[in-house]
């Protein structure tokens, strides 16, 4: 049985090697030195007879100008790896294939609607439906993320531009949380890395919805160069300005996501100034975000001041509390509450007033050195219970 189907084996990839060399022929008329990519999928290439089959692939491949990918199906675990490699090798044109995956935890994906539907799905795609990919990849998210700045490098006109998708079970790094972004650029991987990595841990990295995390987050940066501007492959002025713009589109998106947190009604942004480095104000600000109590007394709109303190107080960092100052913030105004870490007269009324609004400001300064940093999150409702004690129906 084994030798008959190593035999409708080789006689297939013999007729699909024949179809091959003669679109091979039909491309290049009149043409000497363009190849074209062949995939040939076997599935088990681990075994010994293969190797007379793969060397002569790979002969016939340098003869006749052919990039060839030799792809063993043998070695993923599950059917729907299995399907999905064998789709990209067979439909697609690409060079990589990112993948990002979310969902019930446990749960496998069905494989049925990407294979039904991914040939569709591929001539979709348009600079004009890239809603419909923002929408796609939406779950309990309330709304698509997504948003794109312009600027100038070397007198060309540049643009980033980015998607994301998250609403519960973001913490502490950017899980659960996929996000997607692209310019048009000229710059190095290294330098475009060092940007995305600077970048994520001051943003992404600062947000935190119920502190819980899942499986599975990503973000993925891609630079076509279409721009045309002088490539960016060192730090300067250029590296700096693309880095601002980096900046600018994932801390939009971080902060969409926070308001989008499951179940919430406020956005809150927490700013910790005043700071004797990043590290500590960024521990410090996450720290207030993640409190439980916290999130709650900004759901009742209650402006107890004690335990945003507390969590300030128990973070992990060197800092003097008694210098700690806080103040709240809205769209309706400024209010402080805290001073040398110990409480102020306030009104009441207008600090409910401010913390009516659907976005609240908590900003903390430290007096003890320069640095600082944010965080995001939203307050704790009873949405959210109901949305996860129900999360499957």
């Amino acid at each position: 049985m084994k030798k008959n189907r190593l035999s409708i084996l080789l006689f297939s990839a013999v007729i699909f090697a024949v179809i091959i060399y003669s679109a091979y022929g039909m491309v290049n008329q009149g043409k000497e030195e363009d190849y074209i990519s062949v995939s040939v999928i076997v599935n088990d290439s681990s075994s010994e007879r293969w190797d007379a089959f793969r060397e002569g692939l790979e002969q016939g491949a340098e003869d006749n100008h052919v990039h060839l990918n030799l792809v063993s199906t043998g070695k993923f675990q599950n059917v729907q790896e299995e399907q999905t490699i064998v789709k990209r090798e067979l439909d697609g044109s690409a060079d990589e294939v990112i993948v990002a995956s979310t969902g019930v935890i446990g749960q496998k994906l069905p494989i049925e609607p990407i294979r039904d539907h991914v040939q569709e799905l591929a001539r979709g795609l348009s600079p004009q439906n890239h809603g419909k990919a923002a929408n796609a990849i939406m779950t309990t998210d309330t709304y698509a993320k997504e948003t794109a700045v312009s600027f100038t490098l070397d007198g060309k006109t540049c643009t980033v531009g980015g998607m994301a998708k998250g609403s519960g079970m973001i913490h502490p790094n950017m899980a659960t949380t996929l996000n997607f972004v692209t310019t048009d650029v000229a710059i190095s991987s290294e330098m475009i890395q060092k940007a995305l990595s600077e970048i994520v841990k001051v943003t992404y990295n600062c947000l935190s919805i119920d502190g819980d995390t899942s499986t599975n987050d990503m973000v993925s940066i891609l630079a076509n160069g279409m721009a045309e501007n002088t490539p960016v492959t060192a730090e300067g002025e250029d590296y700096d300005t693309f880095r601002q713009a980096l900046y600018q589109v994932l801390m939009t998106l971080t902060k969409m996501l926070a308001k989008d947190g499951e179940g919430a009604s406020k956005m809150l942004e927490c700013t910790c100034s005043g700071a004797p480095d990043q590290d500590t104000a960024i521990i410090i600000a996450k720290s207030v975000i993640c409190s439980p109590l916290f999130k709650c007394a900004m759901f009742g709109e209650d402006a107890n001041w004690g335990r945003i303190l507390c969590a300030i107080g128990y973070a992990d960092a060197e800092f003097d509390i008694n210098k700690v100052d806080v103040d709240l913030a809205s769209s309706k105004g400024t209010i402080a509450v805290c001073r040398n870490a110990a409480g102020v007269d306030f009104s009441e009324e207008k600090a409910k007033e401010i913390l009516e609004e659907d976005e609240i400001y908590i900003n903390i300064d430290l007096h003890q050195g320069e640095a600082s940093a944010k965080a995001w999150g939203c307050d704790l409702t009873y949405d959210y219970v109901k949305i996860n004690g129900d999360y499957r129906s």
